[in-house]
């Protein structure tokens, strides 16, 4: 089959192309449909900049989301809570985030109902992020994001990235986004010096 037709109707349908039929049944493994993956972002939100200092650690994000170049959403919390010491900031598609939230979310309930004295601290929580975004890219389905995980785990601050392909990086200056372009280069300069 040519690439170039592909979602096009094949010639033994084209009689049929203004009919609807609904398929109503179960899909299984023995189906001939092919599987689909999300290619590109719809939703997007953009810079997460975080920094740690002497007593802490600041993210700041914005409450837009744009539908393609729309700014359609104003009112978006791109930055969760999880547990009580963490944060986490994303950039990326919305849907993939509200995902990884029920993901994490969850998470924390399991913990909490175990109730062992153990809890989830930020390098826990930024290691589970970093092995959720690998394991989604090697299944060729990766979920379109950027994460910002901050936070304090035994007296210290705590600042990492995690990207969509499972790439993670520890720093005291953190910018996702456009503001990696232009925030970064400024607070590499502030912060470390």
């Amino acid at each position: 089959m040519d690439p170039l037709n592909f979602g096009m109707f094949h010639h033994e349908n084209a009689a049929r192309r203004n009919i609807y039929q609904a398929d109503i049944t179960p899909r299984n493994e023995s189906s001939t449909d092919p599987i689909t993956r999300t290619r590109q972002p719809i939703v997007t939100g953009t810079s997460v900049v975080a920094l740690k200092y002497k007593d802490g650690v600041m993210l700041a994000a914005d409450n837009l989301s744009s539908y393609g170049s729309l700014a359609r959403f104003k009112d978006t919390e791109r930055l969760h809570p999880v547990g009580d010491f963490t944060v986490i900031g994303a950039s990326g598609d919305m849907s993939d985030f509200q995902y990884t939230k029920h993901l994490l979310d969850s998470e924390m309930i399991k913990e909490y109902y175990i109730n062992d004295g153990h809890v989830l601290g930020t390098p826990h929580i930024y290691e589970y992020l970093s092995r959720v975004m690998y394991h989604r890219r090697t299944q060729i389905n990766p979920l379109w994001n950027a994460y910002v995980v901050g936070g304090y785990h035994n007296g210290e601050g705590f600042l990492g990235y995690v990207d969509l392909l499972g790439t993670t990086y520890k720093s005291p200056s953190i910018a996702t986004g456009f503001g990696g372009y232009f925030a970064q280069p400024i607070l590499r300069k502030l912060v470390e010096n």
